[in-house]
């Protein structure tokens, strides 16, 4: 191979030249990534400074890290009570909409019947629906119904707020699935049960994390319900506990920030969790050819 053609083979090896639009894009997403980013660093930070180095006119970015902000944090009455309760609720709400979701997006992605549509709108109203609008419709039907401080009424609640995302989320993942997939174990002997259970559940998987981590996030981070429902400190949550830190230890920013940082934690671990088990197509080599 001659020296004038190994240039034009390298550069097609590399790929094609970086144009400026494309590096102005990535350094947008760099620099937009860098302001989100800060925010959680800073916090994480300041959990691992002393008072000293947190209250200072310049900050601090080179330090000792210390963890004696976190034993002062968990060290709260009743700590590991929110956290159970916290992850009481937010778990069986996460599991009940997706038992629920199931049948209801299987139902209106592959079968036909009366009202479907109407169905189809009120999921979607359902779904961009304030909450904080029913509020007191809220609490005086569960004040009725002598069921304040109540920890399942909580889950039921986080549970019909996040079933219609969930619902509208795996129906469009339902219906992505080639219906012929269905037919072909129908042929085989499947009754549409076990064709469910066997083909079409399997290709799911995408379609689950993802609702299951935006159904974690909304029950985990919910305040407004938690506030007005559970006046009995035994009976409350984390994001209500957070909110109250800063009075029980008065300016103590380590030890809130340290108590920031476990709240953030469990959404990042089941983030994490999530994002490496949803990964390659629904039907990647589903059909044979």
């Amino acid at each position: 191979m001659s020296t004038a053609t190994r240039p034009a083979k390298a550069q097609k090896l590399h790929g094609k030249p970086l144009r400026p639009g494309t590096v102005l894009a990535n350094l947008t997403a760099l620099l937009l990534a860098a302001l989100f980013a800060f925010p959680v660093y800073w916090m994480i930070s300041s959990s691992l400074k002393p008072q000293s180095e947190i209250l200072t006119r310049d900050p601090v970015f080179l330090f000792t890290p210390t963890f004696e902000n976190y034993p002062t944090a968990t060290g709260v009455d009743l700590f590991w009570t929110y956290v159970a309760n916290s992850l009481t609720v937010t778990v069986g709400a996460v599991l009940l909409a997706l038992l629920v979701a199931l049948a209801a997006s299987f139902a209106i992605a592959r079968m036909k019947f009366r009202g479907r549509k109407g169905l189809v709108l009120g999921v979607m109203m359902a779904q961009m629906a304030p909450w904080e609008v029913m509020v007191i419709v809220m609490y005086i039907s569960v004040r009725d119904l002598d069921l304040l401080n109540s920890l399942p009424m909580l889950t039921a609640i986080y549970f019909v707020m996040v079933l219609p995302f969930t619902i509208w989320t795996l129906r469009g993942f339902i219906a992505a699935v080639p219906v012929e997939l269905e037919e072909a174990a129908q042929i085989d002997g499947c009754t549409r049960g076990q064709a469910f259970r066997k083909v079409i559940f399997p290709l799911l998987a995408p379609g689950l994390m993802s609702t299951s981590l935006f159904g974690f996030i909304t029950a985990w981070n919910e305040f407004a319900m938690v506030l007005i429902l559970h006046k009995d400190k035994e009976a409350q949550t984390l994001p209500l506990w957070l909110t109250q830190f800063q009075t029980a230890f008065g300016s103590d920013w380590g030890a809130t920030m340290a108590a920031s940082t476990l709240f953030a934690l469990p959404v990042l671990v089941v983030f994490l969790f999530l994002q490496r088990r949803a990964v390659g197509g629904m039907t990647a080599g589903a059909v044979k050819g």
